[in-house]
């Protein structure tokens, strides 16, 4: 497994964007505004919940994001399949963080409950990735996965059983 950190700030996190953290062809976070969260604060190959890997990163709220403005006119709220990709991100970058190679993509999710809103007043989000299951084998690079999304600590999003996988195509 390579040495990577177990912090990224935003540059780093911008870098994988471009394709510059893991290597052409392999994980990639989108660029801005689609990238869910502005640093990784721990990531692990051996931790979380089940000991098979997790991820913990922070999106700060503010009332100017893109999204606000056009979901919905007077009554802004982040649409919840923002925090969904959020956590299907992050679960992409634990495999390429592992040293994994291919492109990720995700290829569902079990089990998805939000029962809460993030309005502009919130001032954080934070993402909570533990994998349940992470796989490599001669054909298959797949993480699954289960993922909370807190807005100033309040849970508002779980999700059971999301999957994620790295293609060489």
């Amino acid at each position: 497994m390579p040495d990577y950190p177990t912090r990224f700030d935003k540059a780093a996190l911008i870098a994988c964007a471009k394709g510059d953290l893991f290597g052409p062809g392999n994980a990639q976070l989108p660029l801005p505004p689609m990238l869910m969260m502005d640093r990784i604060t721990d990531i692990s190959a051996d931790g979380g919940l089940h000991g098979q890997g997790h991820v913990v990163a922070e999106f700060d709220i503010t009332p100017d994001l893109w999204f606000f403005a056009c979901h919905f006119p007077g009554n802004p709220i982040m649409p919840g399949c923002l925090g969904l990709d959020g956590l299907w991100q992050l679960t992409g970058f634990n495999l390429g963080w592992r040293g994994w190679q291919g492109r990720g993509y995700a290829l569902g999710v079990g089990e998805v409950k939000l029962t809460g809103m993030v309005r502009p007043d919130r001032k954080m989000l934070t993402y909570k990735v533990d994998f349940t299951r992470a796989v490599q084998t001669r054909r298959l690079t797949m993480g699954v996965a289960d993922g909370i999304v807190e807005a100033d600590g309040e849970v508002i999003y779980r999700v059971k059983d999301m999957k994620v996988a790295l293609s060489a195509a």
